[in-house]
């Protein structure tokens, strides 16, 4: 590697390395990072040690692994690095998840579970992920192991991979989510709106939480989603026989996003320039009630969620005929083409996802421990950070941009093109694998 890049990671380091408190992890950290970002097409500890003159396998691996240490120092660092590169009142925090397939069923969290990246059901370990993005510049920030109710039920496996006693009781992948959130605010990270598919988006009590945190949000949903019009009264009706009526009642039903947005104005609206120039889709937006509510018997036709917070429901008509539905708190007077660019700024999740995997061996820890995958996990994405300050300083010209002092909190992120940044990712790494870089 060459010595001029491994001399910065040494410097950029710095924060983490005294964040863990010990002189061995000290030299350990640095090595197993290095061996993420350079040369080689695995990831994992023996080929990252084979590769290596400084560290052995056995090092590496008790790092990783069995050493007893705590990471939240080192994620806090994370935290405050990332806020440092892309955090802001415009950025998104983007609540996403991730799949690692996995062969055999004795790893942590492995069972067989739909996989996105592969579009279908696998046996899969999944990960929550939380990234930190401006722009199209993402920073990963969290990924937490979602468990099966397989492993949550059968303590002896949880046992055996060494699950803590915090995180055994059963959590839905929103539940995760929001106590991720939850973990990244107290850091004090800054960002200005929440944004999550509709495997997240469905879930209302996930969204009533974000909403009762303060925080804007904006989330796919199914096209089934019954909302209200935003109008909609709440009444007494008088009974015309029987006992009187103790409960108001909406005085409108509530129908699908689809169907409330039939016949809603559609506009074609463009978001950002792609590879291949500006990217499109006609998109409609109504202000409407959200069926969330407690569930309550109307009338004749049972028991129907009663109205709850008013939000947007927007509709998304893409050129190859597919249309996705979205909710959002935003305000009332937010544009169009400013609900266009919150829905489809969480791209740039999956593009952190896919880096972390194909540059970075994600998916490639070989270990079954919780202690050891999400040790893995936090090295990977320190490693992401540090490309993406590089990436960072190369799209500002190349101008050195010193860290501030780890107690100073910084007032704004680096400057550079955050797109320029992004598109030129994937080149800048194969030539900082290949020493190219001075």
């Amino acid at each position: 590697m060459d010595e001029t890049w491994q001399a910065d990671l040494e410097r950029w380091l710095a924060p983490f390395v005294v964040a863990l408190r010990h002189k061995t992890r000290a030299r350990m950290c640095p090595a197993y990072v290095a061996g993420l970002i350079g040369p080689g097409d695995r990831k994992s500890v023996q080929p990252m040690a084979a590769r290596s003159s400084t560290v052995s396998y056995d090092q590496l691996h008790h790092f990783v692994a069995s050493g007893v240490w705590d990471a939240a120092p080192l994620e806090a660092a994370l935290l405050a690095e990332a806020d440092r590169q892309v955090g802001g009142n415009d950025a998104w925090l983007i609540v996403d998840d991730t799949a690692l397939p996995k062969k055999g069923g004795h790893s942590v969290g492995v069972a067989p579970q739909y996989a996105s990246a592969l579009g279908k059901n696998a046996n899969c370990q999944t990960l929550v992920s939380l990234t930190l993005a401006s722009g199209e510049v993402p920073v990963m920030v969290g990924l937490r192991l979602f468990l099966p109710e397989s492993w949550t039920s059968n303590p002896a496996r949880l046992d055996r991979a060494g699950v803590p006693d915090d995180h055994r009781a059963y959590r839905t992948k929103p539940e995760i989510a929001l106590a991720e959130i939850d973990r990244v605010r107290t850091a004090g990270v800054r960002f200005g709106c929440v944004l999550a598919d509709a495997g997240y988006g469905l879930s209302a009590p996930f969204r009533q939480a974000l909403t009762a945190r303060g925080l804007a949000w904006a989330v796919g949903i199914p096209f089934k989603q019954k909302v209200y019009p935003a109008d909609v009264a709440m009444i007494f009706p008088v009974a015309g026989h029987g006992r009187p009526r103790k409960r108001h009642i909406p005085d409108a039903k509530s129908i699908t996003a689809q169907a409330m947005l039939e016949t809603a104005r559609w506009r074609t609206v463009s978001w950002r320039r792609g590879t291949k120039g500006r990217l499109s889709a006609r998109f409609a937006a109504v202000r409407v009630r959200v069926a969330d509510g407690p569930p309550q018997r109307i009338r004749d036709m049972g028991a129907q969620h009663l109205p709850g917070e008013e939000v947007w429901v927007i509709g998304e008509h893409r050129s190859t005929g597919e249309r996705k539905y979205y909710l959002s708190n935003l305000p009332a007077n937010t544009p169009l083409k400013q609900l266009a660019g919150a829905i489809k700024a969480r791209w740039v999740c999956e593009q952190a996802h896919q880096q972390l995997k194909e540059e970075l061996g994600l998916d490639h820890f070989e270990g079954r421990s919780w202690i050891g995958l999400h040790r893995h996990a936090l090295m990977t994405m320190i490693a992401y950070a540090f490309l993406q300050s590089r990436r960072l300083t190369q799209a500002a010209g190349g101008k050195k941009n010193p860290r501030p002092p780890a107690t100073a909190k910084p007032s704004s992120r680096p400057a550079g093109n955050p797109k320029r940044a992004r598109t030129t990712s994937a080149k800048f790494l194969h030539a900082l694998q290949n020493g190219l870089l001075r």
